[in-house]
């Protein structure tokens, strides 16, 4: 079978029209000839666009000149409710800062120290799967609900049934429904304060922050008590930017935490629930994974380097995200007029760079529909990997937070089937990005327990 993908529009239209359609689901919105072209121009009274899918281009605006070409202001505008002025949307020095400090705690050991919250939240979630076996169930809200136990774990030491813990993820639901991946407010040139956002948009951010306001203030007492967890925010807010010697405010500390939740929690958890989907619709991959993983992992005896033997896992995990990547696009601003592929690219236009499309372009890939986690190891697969494979971006914006996410999926994957046996629903899924690539109507199987 051919995993689902949403049907394409042809592109044309209204502006009206087009938003809405934006709103709805920005991967049916658009035409299916980007599946092919490198490159496509999207020209209207209120923006200029175009849509890169050469690597060379790719290459040129994440690695080359990343300066040249920032984060879209309209982008920012956008996620402003939320992320404030956070490592995901900031540019320039407020941009470098930042990474400055955030940085080190993903270095040296970190990753190690952070597993034994990935594992035990693993467990609890298989746990949580197996009370439902027999049934069929929505996948998302237990990605979910793992995913954003690792994120409070790692972050702040506190499981999800910690009740500030718990009120964030109901407000990050509450948030992923409300907020659309295009909104009014990164299409429109209007100045900030008269962006549009939804009144539930700007309410469900208004109760992340509020809450992750008590957590960083709990968090700097406990520091200045000198009774702080060893936990990536002690780490982060107790370092201080090697070049001017300050650290992060508490606002700024909150816009940083609202942008962990999103990229580590909400991408996590899209990702690891195709994975899932996927092994459900192929069973022969899934028993390979299970007995990898039965050989690899023992519940009772927790390995950090069991997980570098989990390739087939790690195999799957990465073909889920090239067919479903997490974030589907990346919106850069051109600093100054250039020249794409002998066509005028103004200073301003939006540079839009586009892993779903990249990810499932026809002149790259074999196959690319196709759902093989054994591509990897063919020279295509390697090319691509290289060329064309961008589920974390690229350059000095790459996400910092990616050995993390490879070290978490892949884990929580296993653990997943180790215990359980997944079969496909009723309905197969339909992808639709909203904050990120989530199913339409939710992605829904049915669980069994393994003997």
């Amino acid at each position: 079978m051919i995993p689902p993908k949403p049907v394409s529009g042809d592109g044309r239209g209204t502006v009206l029209g087009l938003a809405r359609a934006f709103r709805r689901d920005l991967l049916s919105a658009l035409p299916s000839r980007l599946y092919r072209a490198w490159m496509a121009e999207f020209r209207s009274p209120v923006i200029h666009s175009f849509i890169c899918n050469d690597p060379a281009l790719v290459e040129l605006v994440l690695k080359t000149r990343p300066a040249d070409f920032p984060k879209s202001r309209r982008l920012q505008a956008g996620l402003a409710p939320l992320l404030g002025n956070s490592v995901f949307v900031a540019n320039g020095e407020d941009w470098a800062r930042a990474r400055r400090i955030i940085d080190p705690a993903f270095e040296g050991g970190r990753l190690r120290h952070a597993f034994p919250a990935m594992w035990d939240a693993g467990m609890a979630a298989v746990a949580r799967m197996e009370a439902q076996a027999g049934r069929e169930i929505d996948l998302e809200p237990e990605t979910s609900h793992a995913t954003a136990d690792v994120i409070f774990r790692t972050l702040f030491s506190l499981p999800i049934e910690h009740r500030t813990a718990t009120q964030v993820f109901d407000a990050f639901r509450a948030h992923q429904d409300a907020q659309p991946l295009v909104n009014l407010g990164a299409i429109l040139p209007l100045p900030a304060w008269l962006r549009p956002h939804s009144r539930r948009t700007r309410a469900t951010a208004a109760r992340i922050r509020g809450l992750i306001e008590t957590l960083v203030a709990d968090r700097r007492a406990a520091i200045e008590m000198g009774t702080a967890p060893d936990d990536l925010a002690t780490k982060i807010m107790t370092t201080a930017d090697p070049e001017t010697g300050h650290r992060f405010t508490h606002r700024e500390m909150v816009d940083q935490v609202a942008t962990f939740f999103l990229a580590g929690h909400e991408t996590s958890a899209s990702a690891l629930a195709w994975a899932v989907w996927l092994l459900a619709a192929f069973p022969d991959w899934q028993e390979r994974v299970a007995a990898e993983a039965r050989e690899a992992l023992d519940p009772a005896a927790p390995d950090f380097t069991a997980a570098g033997r989990l390739k087939l896992s790690r195999a799957v995990f990465r073909e889920a995200m090239r067919l479903y990547p997490p974030v589907p696009m990346y919106v850069r601003e051109a600093a100054r007029a250039e020249r794409f592929r002998d066509r005028r690219v103004p200073k301003g236009a939006q540079i839009v760079l586009s892993p779903w499309h990249l990810h499932r372009h026809e002149r790259l890939w074999e196959a690319p529909d196709d759902f093989d986690p054994g591509r990897w190891e063919t020279e295509n697969g390697r090319d691509c990997a290289r060329r064309a494979y961008i589920p974390f971006s690229a350059g000095q914006r790459v996400c910092p937070g990616a050995g993390f996410a490879m070290l978490e999926g892949p884990l929580l994957l296993s653990l997943a089937c180790r215990a359980l046996r997944f079969e496909r629903g009723a309905v197969d899924p339909v992808p639709a990005a909203r904050l990120t690539v989530r199913g339409r109507d939710g992605i829904r199987l049915r669980i069994a327990r393994r003997e």
